[in-house]
């Protein structure tokens, strides 16, 4: 049994890593919205450490918007903009950027103190060392992204945008984990099941993130926009399109119909796993907790699939889009937290 004072210290450091999973899920948003916003080349330099104001004076702003006229997106897609147009645009992806540093700030400056004050165990303070470490490279990996699109062609490769919601998957997950495992200590509450309930589960898990990342693969081409119905695409189950490009492995990452589809697939087979595990579920012993958060599981799922086609028959409304994206990111956080729940029922068993 834990004594009372560990018990706060594990609920000190649970509670600021929510803290952080918090503003790494808005952060996520974020990035959702300035992507579908058309917003995310409007700043075309990076300084990560400096630059923490925005312009404020009418000479800045002027100054800032100059800068944005010699980018390829202004010169070959918005040169109609005037000043108010772009800083309207410009405030998302401000926003993104200060958020962002607002994080490393955030996990930073508590975990000097913890560390200061002896809270966090010798063996844990590498795990923290990496959390650091994966945000910081995190944002050399969005600043790679964008480059991708100030160059020539005003467009951000699908595939540095896919990476770089795979980074904050991963960072995202793994504070995450950590979170749980400090704010929800094992119980005395009895339960029994086979490990392969938490096996099957990870299968799940790899199931979920594959999906949300062929998400991006979707928004970086902006597949949404095309084939607004469902289930058919241009009138068949598989668009015609569907093998358009050679070598046949690139539609997958490059043909608009491939990756629609392919995320149409995922998605459907996502909804029919996560509700299989459910069912397995059902039949294990287990704490009542647990069994609420499968229940939770199998109805955001729902709802996830939902807004998805929801999305897609609307063609794409910003606000719908966004809430589809953060769907996506609660199925995978109560997935995480499901796991951490049998893995800890599991390791007191053993």
């Amino acid at each position: 049994m834990m004594d009372q004072n560990e018990l706060k210290n594990r609920r000190q450091l649970g509670l600021w890593l929510a803290l952080c999973s918090v503003l790494i899920f808005a952060m996520v948003i974020l990035g959702g919205v300035t992507r579908l916003t058309g917003s995310g080349l409007s700043m075309v330099d990076w300084r990560p450490i400096m630059g923490v104001l925005p312009p404020i004076s009418d000479t800045q702003w002027q100054s800032t918007f100059e800068m944005y006229q010699q980018s390829p997106e202004y010169l070959k897609k918005n040169m109609h903009f005037d000043l108010p147009e772009f800083k309207s645009i410009f405030w998302f992806e401000y926003g993104h950027r200060l958020l962002g540093r607002t994080i490393g700030i955030v996990f930073l400056l508590p975990f000097l103190f913890f560390l200061v004050r002896r809270q966090i165990k010798p063996e844990l303070i590498p795990r923290f060392v990496l959390m650091f470490v994966l945000g910081g490279l995190q944002g050399v990996l969005g600043w790679y992204m964008v480059k991708s699109g100030l160059v020539n062609d005003p467009h951000v490769s699908q595939y540095r945008l896919t990476a770089h919601l795979a980074a904050a998957l991963l960072i995202y997950v793994y504070i995450l984990w950590h979170t749980f495992v400090f704010l929800f200590p094992p119980s005395n509450e009895a339960g029994r099941h086979s490990p392969a309930l938490f096996n099957r589960g990870l299968a799940v898990l790899g199931l979920v993130i594959v999906t949300i990342l062929s998400g991006g693969f979707v928004a970086g081409l902006k597949a949404g926009f095309a084939y607004n119905t469902f289930p058919l695409m241009d009138g068949h189950l598989i668009p015609q399109a569907y093998l358009m490009l050679q070598p046949a492995w690139l539609n997958i990452f490059e043909n608009i119909a491939a990756v629609q589809f392919n995320h149409r697939v995922l998605a459907i087979s996502t909804l029919i796993i996560v509700l299989a595990y459910w069912w397995w579920i059902r039949q294990a012993v287990l704490p009542a907790r647990t069994r609420h958060l499968a229940n939770l599981l199998a109805i955001f799922v729902l709802i996830q699939v939902g807004l998805g086609i929801s999305t897609l028959l609307l063609h794409v409304p910003v606000a719908l889009a966004s809430m589809h994206q953060a769907g996506a990111l609660i199925v995978l956080s109560l997935l995480v937290l499901l796991l951490q729940q049998l893995h800890t029922h599991r390791r007191v068993q053993s």
